[in-house]
């Protein structure tokens, strides 16, 4: 089956240069060192620690492991490849010179080969969700150690696997440890042909976030400047067919709550110039951040049209509805706006992190609205209840607090690499 996916990725070549081509015209930094996708330019290192993450969810959930590896290992060089160039940006912020970033390539043997035999990692960790047949074995053939970090398995995604049974038995036998969030997840990946004594539960690293010293001093600064004492919600992450949702909302909201500000911040970066015309389309007054102006008493919607401020926004607002989960992409991370203690609100499609959402639920740390009419009403009754909206907020605090410590457990596990490392 190896060769059959071998000849299916070939096959693909041309397709999908034409679809990165196509999506370069529409988003120039999809463009950016095109060669590496294809196995070229990559930085020549004699050896590395090599981290992977898809996208800017991925980079900040791996935030506490690289900065980690970063303390444990100095002189050690670290590489952390991304997908899409939101997440390489996402690194280049967060960490500068520290690391070295690269695209990882796609799943063209030939590629693959390249990459290993210019960046040479000497120990590799990947997060999340990211199975690769070429990848995995790649680091199995050259003995490079290779973890699953905050490992899942989405239900939805098993019956996908179970088509291509074989072919993943086999990526999963390299001598792969496997460091997953939820004993469901483990279990998942024990149906798949996983090792038992390879696959662990250690939780999900994103329990283990950081924030910025100064973010909630930052936050507050950055609301007096921009949006005086309005009362302000936030929409983060939001996908196309969720802005229309979550703006038909807000209208109903300003009916009893006036002075109610919107901040808008679609996942997307190449969605912000839509985004800003549905807005002006449906007859709100909106003022953008890179127009580097304050809001008036008429300004109704603030979009956030630059990348790496969620966290800031979130230390800005009083209520946050995170996205994604109004239509069914699967919802993003509660645990960013948990961490600032803010109530959340989330719609129904939250199976990209299915247990967590569930806790949040069971543990009164967040709602579920179905539709803008739900999402109106919920957000109302959270300005109007201070108290319950500060009760959630508490609730969502102490889930992080009692959920940490997969970090620890995890670096447990590259204790031995990270020996290794220091002792050539």
């Amino acid at each position: 089956m190896q060769l059959l996916y071998n000849l299916l990725t070939y096959l693909l070549l041309i397709p999908f240069a034409v679809y990165w081509l196509i999506r370069g015209i529409a988003n120039r930094s999809y463009l950016d060192r095109l060669g590496q996708r294809f196995g070229f330019g990559f930085p020549k290192l004699d050896e590395c620690i090599w981290v992977h993450a898809v996208s800017v969810g991925e980079v900040q959930a791996a935030v506490p492991l690289i900065r980690a590896l970063i303390e444990r290992c100095p002189g050690q060089k670290l590489v952390v490849t991304t997908v899409t160039p939101t997440g390489a940006a996402r690194v280049a912020a967060l960490f500068g010179d520290d690391v070295q970033h690269c695209y990882i390539p796609f799943e063209f043997p030939n590629a693959i080969r390249s990459f290993f035999s210019s960046v040479h990692p000497r120990a590799a960790m990947i997060m999340e969700t990211e199975i690769w047949p070429n990848l995995y074995r790649g680091c199995g053939v050259r003995k490079i150690p290779l973890i699953l970090v905050s490992a899942r398995i989405s239900p939805k995604s098993i019956p996908g696997y179970r088509r291509w049974l074989p072919l993943i038995r086999e990526t999963l036998s390299h001598g792969i440890i496997i460091a997953a969030q939820t004993q469901a997840d483990a279990n998942r990946f024990l149906e798949l042909g996983a090792n038992p004594e390879r696959t662990l539960v250690t939780g999900n690293i994103k329990f283990d976030v950081k924030l910025e010293p100064n973010i909630a001093s930052e936050g507050a600064l950055l609301r007096s400047t921009l949006f005086g004492k309005r009362p302000v919600w936030i929409a983060a992450s939001t996908h196309e067919g969720e802005e229309q949702q979550v703006l038909e909302a807000h209208r109903t909201l300003l009916e009893n709550h006036p002075a109610l500000l919107l901040v808008l911040i679609p996942r997307h970066p190449e969605r912000f110039g839509s985004v800003r015309e549905l807005t002006e389309r449906l007859g709100f007054r909106a003022v953008a951040r890179t127009e580097r102006q304050s809001c008036d008493a008429a300004t109704e919607v603030f979009l956030v049209d630059t990348m790496g401020e969620v966290p800031l926004f979130f230390a800005a607002s009083d209520i946050a509805f995170v996205g994604g989960s109004l239509v069914p992409v699967g919802g993003h991370n509660l645990l960013e706006p948990a961490a600032q203690g803010l109530p959340i609100v989330t719609g129904p499609h939250l199976f990209n992190a299915q247990e967590i959402a569930e806790s949040f639920v069971e543990l009164g740390a967040c709602r579920i609205v179905a539709d803008s009419a739900e999402l109106a009403a919920t957000v109302s009754e959270l300005i109007d209840r201070p108290d319950e909206a500060e009760k959630i907020g508490k609730n969502g605090l102490k889930i992080l607090e009692q959920n940490r410590g997969s970090l620890k457990r995890l670096l447990v596990l590259l204790e031995p690499l990270l020996a290794h490392e220091a002792s050539d």
